[in-house]
């Protein structure tokens, strides 16, 4: 037996990882309450959660945080999703993942660093709110 998955779970991973990619969070929602990994990873360790983030599908995101997702996971090239969203200036992503405890030190950069490169105050002042 081979440690390789075969094609129809790749199909499915990788219409998966689509799903967070688009934002559709009903859908999304479906797989990971039908079995699929709340945590999935692709090929460069991104989770499910890092996709709809970093694309800012608020909806997406707070489906899979209420699922248990991982808000601190890195990915391979040691970025957090809260980064990420910083990065692409998805304020309502932002909020939704420090709201669901994100590490804003996580990774590298982090999301502070991030927000103080692109002279974003306004994240700044909720990534490191008390």
């Amino acid at each position: 037996m081979s440690d390789q998955p075969d094609d129809a779970v790749r199909d499915l991973a990788s219409r998966v990882f689509d799903l967070a990619r688009d934002g559709d969070a009903a859908s999304l929602a479906e797989y990971v309450d039908a079995g699929v990994p709340v945590n999935l990873t692709n090929e460069k360790g991104d989770t499910l959660l890092m996709l709809a983030a970093y694309h800012g599908h608020v909806d997406a995101v707070t489906a899979l945080i209420a699922r248990g997702a991982d808000v601190d996971r890195l990915n391979d090239r040691g970025q957090a999703p809260v980064a990420g969203a910083v990065f692409k200036g998805e304020d309502a992503v932002v909020r939704a993942l420090v709201a669901a405890g994100a590490d804003p030190h996580a990774g590298h950069p982090t999301a502070v660093d991030t927000a103080r490169m692109f002279e974003r105050e306004d994240l700044l002042a909720i990534l490191t709110a008390p």
